[in-house]
């Protein structure tokens, strides 16, 4: 993403950080159906796109049981240092933090189920989503979901859905169809629209191999039991 829409993003996410988990109640059952969207199986290796606080963490590992994985990324160190937190307060040692643009994420390993909730700024950079699915296993499962602009005849609505948009995210471009840069990479993506028209949740499978030239260099330091 560009420098602007990020140091924006960025300091949305610092104000916002200390009451975000209080914030997202309205949301939880989304997140949960978006969860599910993954079919996730015991054993599954998943990479959080964008975990935040880490909120998912624990209906993720639910999920994948004691020999799985988890991976989470975000660009804001306000919000992974509560991620890291969390972890740290739960001795989950099967979950790392990574922290930093999501552009120069490194991983030594394949995903198998790859998570963007509400990750908007992520998602419409092609290559921050470029870089992700260097990442993706042979058909990985991906589910998403977010906000997006009401149907065309919905008209004045949509001005509510840019500001309350704008208030979380560092650029608004993009919110008719969010989802359409993910979906270079995830041709059978199968997308409903969810809050009436005004959000979204998507999922499908990565399509054929992934490129892995990128992959050869460092992985990053994991920290607490990881973050970077």
């Amino acid at each position: 993403m560009s420098s602007s829409v990020q140091h924006r993003s960025i300091a949305k996410y610092r104000r916002r950080a200390a009451g975000y988990d209080a914030s997202t109640g309205r949301t939880r059952v989304l997140r949960l159906r978006t969860i599910d969207g993954l079919l996730l199986q015991p054993g599954d290796v998943v990479l959080d796109v964008g975990c935040g606080t880490g909120l998912s963490f624990e209906p993720l590992r639910e999920r994948i049981g004691p020999t799985g994985r988890i991976v989470g990324v975000d660009q804001s160190p306000e919000m992974a240092q509560q991620a890291v937190q969390r972890v740290q307060s739960r001795g989950w040692s099967d979950v790392t933090v990574v922290v930093g643009p999501i552009e120069d994420f490194r991983w030594a390993g394949r995903f198998d189920a790859i998570l963007f909730n509400y990750a908007h700024d992520i998602t419409r950079s092609s290559q921050a989503v470029s870089n992700i699915f260097r990442h993706a296993a042979p058909g990985a499962r991906v589910a998403m979901a977010g906000m997006k602009l009401f149907p065309w005849w919905a008209g004045p609505l949509n001005l509510y859905a840019l500001a309350k948009n704008w208030g979380w995210n560092g650029s608004v471009a993009g919110m008719r169809r969010p989802w359409d840069i993910v979906q270079r990479h995830v041709p059978d993506l199968r997308v409903e629209s969810t809050q009436f028209g005004m959000g979204y949740i998507a999922r499908g499978r990565v399509g054929g191999v992934t490129a892995v030239a990128d992959l050869d260099g460092p992985a990053n330091e994991a920290v607490a039991p990881g973050r970077s």
